[in-house]
């Protein structure tokens, strides 16, 4: 600078002046060791009550879900160094956990092992988050491909419809003994679609068209393509009789307008919807009138004398678990039908971990949403906001949509609890939807560290 005709130079700070913040790595490789442990602890656990023994392969078991979770840290370390330490860990954990429910009631059934194939699928779902940490340097790229998502979610929901219904509903694409579940991907890619959509038209949402009572209802030209596509998923799923995925598309549409807007209007307007449509369905459709007869009456097949449904059983593991649980091993819940393969695996949970424990697991699941949503407005920009709230409220809806059902809250829906329950196509999403929010906490951070994302 300049001053009484001397020049004098000012140099930068040095680097080491500048304060950067801390990027937790070693936290989450902690948490992630720690997961890893608890989810070996259950697994032996599980053994011990079983044969007093300990189960012969839980040297492999915890080798191969540590060596996955390492890998997953790894990618996370050199590409994501700014991200959540918390999201992965969780991630580590529920599905650690899940494959040690879903070998406790292989043991009731010897000749149909579930978990061999679940930790495979683990391993595919593990393999994708880490491609996605590794490759999508930028998530902001995706909103480059809103209709080619929109397109391809479309053709995910309609395939079913061209394969035989299993347990009444045509969610399911089976060939040469492989199947899949295309609505499990295809949620994450309209809520790709919604997000990119809402945030490139959020000011013509919010703030043109006509206004009705307290609400401001866009233009067609607007709000009419988002609909449309709400609309012809909806009437898929309804025809292949997936009114839980039905339900949990429409919940993402109204949380994601309003989070675009700000208008509370719309959280009305959905509710009244989703209880309208809810009355319609049910008096229409034997399927789900059934579920819901089930849920208003759920000990008349006792009064009956034809023994206790899916969901009377599910009732009574809860009480048998009482506050601290049977201990892992130690329940009947395997009664309770396909509960490995089903939102009933939540009974099992409730019963041999007790009150106690299913609350630390919906703490867990509470956990990743709030990092969602908090990775989500930390963000300057509309998309990556929309993409991380619709991400998490995903994760959000269909715990309370399957905890509802199971706990006679609300009508069964027959949905999988994400990482719990045996599904290859739901664990192979979830990892995906971890990813995806672990990529955009990076980029939350980095932009309070004079970084972008790279």
């Amino acid at each position: 600078m300049s001053k009484a005709g001397i020049t004098v130079a000012t140099a930068d700070p040095p680097a080491s002046a500048v304060r950067r913040l801390p990027r937790r790595r070693g936290v989450e490789l902690a948490l992630i060791v720690l997961a890893v442990l608890l989810s070996v602890y259950g697994y032996c656990a599980v053994g011990l009550a079983r044969h007093g023994t300990l189960p012969p392969g839980a040297a492999g078991y915890g080798a191969g879900l540590g060596v996955l979770a390492l890998l997953a840290h790894l990618a996370v370390r050199l590409r994501a160094p700014y991200a959540d330490p918390l999201l992965l860990p969780i991630g580590v954990l529920l599905n650690g956990l899940g494959l040690v429910l879903i070998y406790r009631l292989d043991l009731e059934t010897p000749g149909d092992r579930a978990a061999p194939a679940q930790l495979v699928w683990s391993t595919l779902g593990v393999a994708l988050f880490i491609l996605v940490v590794l490759l999508l340097r930028d998530h902001r790229v995706l909103q480059r491909y809103t209709y080619v998502c929109v397109v391809a979610a479309l053709v995910l929901l309609t395939l079913p419809i061209l394969f035989p219904a299993v347990n009444g509903a045509r969610i399911w694409i089976r060939v040469a003994g492989f199947s899949i579940q295309p609505g499990e991907f295809a949620k994450v890619l309209l809520a790709v679609f919604f997000a990119a959509y809402l945030a490139a038209n959020r000011s013509a949402l919010a703030f043109t068209g006509r206004r009705v009572w307290r609400l401001q209802l866009p233009t067609g030209r607007v709000l009419g393509p988002i609909v449309a596509v709400w609309l012809v998923s909806v009437g898929v799923l309804i025809l292949e009789h997936d009114l839980g995925t039905s339900l949990l598309f429409f919940g993402l549409f109204v949380v994601l307008l309003y989070v675009a807007t700000g208008r509370t209007g719309w959280i009305a307007v959905g509710l009244l919807l989703a209880a309208l449509g809810a009355v319609a369905v049910g008096r229409l459709e034997p399927h789900v009138h059934g579920r819901i007869e089930t849920w208003l009456h759920p000990f008349a097949s006792i009064e009956a004398g034809e023994g206790a449904n899916q969901l009377a059983q599910s009732l009574f593991a809860f009480a048998e678990g009482g506050l601290l649980g049977t201990g892992l091993g130690l329940g009947h819940s395997v009664l309770i039908g396909f509960a490995v393969k089903s939102d009933f695996i939540l009974a099992t949970a409730g019963e041999e971990l007790g009150l106690a424990g299913l609350s630390a697991v919906f703490l867990l699941y509470g956990l990743l949403v709030e990092r969602g949503f908090r990775a989500g407005l930390d963000l300057r920009e509309p998309f990556g906001r929309l993409l991380a709230v619709g991400l998490a409220s995903l994760v959000a809806l269909q715990v309370f949509v399957i905890a509802g059902g199971v706990t006679g809250l609300i009508p069964l829906t027959g949905m999988a609890m994400p990482f719990l329950a045996q599904g290859g196509s739901s664990v192979v999403t979830n990892w995906a939807i971890v990813a995806l929010l672990l990529r955009v906490s990076d980029s939350a951070r980095r932009q309070y560290d004079g970084q972008g994302p790279r």
